[in-house]
């Protein structure tokens, strides 16, 4: 089979594609023939080298991918030939909280990820996809819609009538944007771009702040809520925007921690955390439970998860890469196999 992967170096001038064996399934694995995958900035930040300097190498990379069963092992009993499934992020993560052990199975570091004509995983490991959503479109959701998915509902606790606050309009930020709707609350979008700000409206957006013409979009949303705050931030910015997530939020609300895009250290005063009675959640994705979950709401609302206007092909995961490090897109960005 092919397959691209990161060479003896980091860095995108290291992939390259390579001829790999064929997988062969266990007793309780399945074969899957890939049809499409899906980026993550922790994509971009493992072929550079800086989400673990230490991964062994040659990896093949990314952790979000839909196939199609092609062979199953005599144990396997959840799914069957023709199935179309995710991969979970976490492999080991079914159910429960998250612990070391089941860290150290995550796709795309350490373990090998998805962007392989073929891919071999425990049937225990996978999530069927609803009917309705095409490859590209299922490819979006082991890592984006699930983070969304429980950084709003499974560790979050939003309801109808709750204000969400989503920092750009990114993958995970879509998501929650169009998640948090479908469960009755209102969305405020930050970005740089007006453009991509009349996009998130379309989809819903309650309200919009453009960080670069209001960089005290904090204040803005305490305006927007009548000087409350917001239910819930989803801060994919990380420590550089943290702070104003924090002044942004009411009393007794919630900031998910997702992303790192602003910086991942930088000093922080905790007083508000203490006078605001806020809660911090940290979020690593979630569990096969979660994602069958989501997958249950997906198919009922029949969403349609937002693909950015251009798409990849399965050798152009470099050019996909450096698309993803322009910032340019909108959305998820995807490779079609």
């Amino acid at each position: 089979m092919k397959a691209i992967v990161i060479q003896g170096s980091f860095g995108l001038g290291s992939l390259a594609e390579v001829t790999l064996p064929d997988p062969r399934p266990g007793p309780a694995e399945v074969v899957l023939k890939m049809r499409a995958a899906s980026l993550n900035y922790r994509d971009l930040m493992t072929v550079r080298g800086q989400y673990n300097p230490r991964q062994p190498l040659p990896l093949v990379p990314l952790s979000d991918g839909v196939g199609e069963v092609i062979e199953v092992g005599p144990a396997v009993t959840r799914v069957k030939r023709g199935d179309r499934v995710c991969p979970i992020f976490t492999q080991a993560w079914q159910d429960g909280e998250l612990d070391a052990e089941k860290l150290k199975t995550t796709l795309g570091g350490p373990l090998p990820g998805v962007l392989s004509e073929l891919f071999v995983a425990s049937e225990s490991g996978l999530v069927k996809v609803p009917d309705h959503l095409s490859d590209e479109e299922a490819a979006t959701l082991p890592c984006a819609g699930v983070t969304a998915y429980n950084a709003l509902f499974s560790s979050g606790s939003v309801r109808p009538g709750d204000t969400v606050l989503v920092q750009g309009t990114g993958g995970v930020s879509i998501f929650a944007l169009q998640l948090a709707r479908l469960a009755g609350a209102r969305v405020i979008v930050t970005s740089s771009s007006d453009t991509k700000l009349e996009r998130a409206k379309a989809l819903g957006a309650w309200a919009t702040i453009n960080y670069k013409t209001t960089p005290d979009w904090d204040k803005k949303a305490l305006e927007l809520t009548g000087g409350a705050g917001v239910d819930h931030v989803v801060e994919v910015g990380g420590a550089g925007t943290l702070a104003r997530s924090m002044r942004a939020t009411r009393i007794g609300g919630t900031v998910s921690v997702i992303g790192v895009l602003a910086g991942a250290a930088q000093e922080m005063n905790v007083l508000p955390i203490l006078m605001k009675h806020l809660r911090l959640q940290g979020i690593m994705v979630g569990s096969r439970v979660m994602f069958e979950a989501m997958t249950r709401a997906i198919d009922a609302s029949e969403l349609r998860p937002v693909i950015d206007e251009r798409t990849f092909s399965f050798g152009e995961a470099r050019e996909a890469l450096a698309y993803m490090e322009s910032g340019g897109h909108f959305g998820k960005i995807v490779l079609r196999f």
